[in-house]
């Protein structure tokens, strides 16, 4: 027996096949036309040790599962130019980049971006660069991420650049 119970809200105006049109055509959009490529890192948590006091792993002691191309739609946020003690020492650091990718998208590929994995985004034809995944947007219940308040469509993956010496790709 299944404990599925079906959406029935706004059937009279926008039913299941109207949602997989939109996504249909959203998808053709962002993959075809768009085309921003990503690539996933996924953090292996099975073969991973962990600190056994702390729960940390050591420098390059993450064991990673194989890289995974996936397309999303990515806003990067402007540099931050700030300063450690009054204007003192400044630094200027990359702004952090937001992607949304469709569900049945990273359904479709098997993948699931989980908070503390890695993603690849290419700036230049010579230049990739690596953010580590601090929110991973699993929650959609909230009206923008539901089509009309149907059913949730995209997830929203907040992402903070990753320092060299945190990872360098495999």
């Amino acid at each position: 027996m299944s404990n599925k119970l079906p959406i029935t809200r706004l059937s009279k105006f926008f039913s299941q096949t109207d949602f997989d049109l939109n996504v249909q055509l959203g998808e053709e959009y962002l993959h075809g036309d768009l085309g921003m490529k990503l690539v996933l890192f996924r953090v292996d948590r099975q073969k991973t040790d962990t600190d056994d006091v702390y729960g940390e792993v050591g420098k390059d002691q993450i064991k990673f599962l194989p890289p995974t191309e996936f397309f999303g739609l990515v806003k990067i946020e402007e540099p931050k130019n700030a300063s450690y003690t009054k204007g003192v020492n400044r630094y200027l650091e990359p702004g952090n980049m937001t992607v949304s990718v469709y569900i049945k998208h990273l359904e479709e590929m098997d993948i699931d971006i989980r908070y503390g994995d890695f993603i690849g985004y290419h700036e230049s034809e010579d230049k990739i660069r690596y953010y580590t995944v601090v929110n991973d947007g699993k929650v959609t219940s909230d009206n923008k991420h539901n089509m009309f308040g149907f059913r949730p469509h995209y997830r929203t993956i907040t992402c903070a650049i990753a320092q060299e010496s945190e990872f360098r790709g495999i």
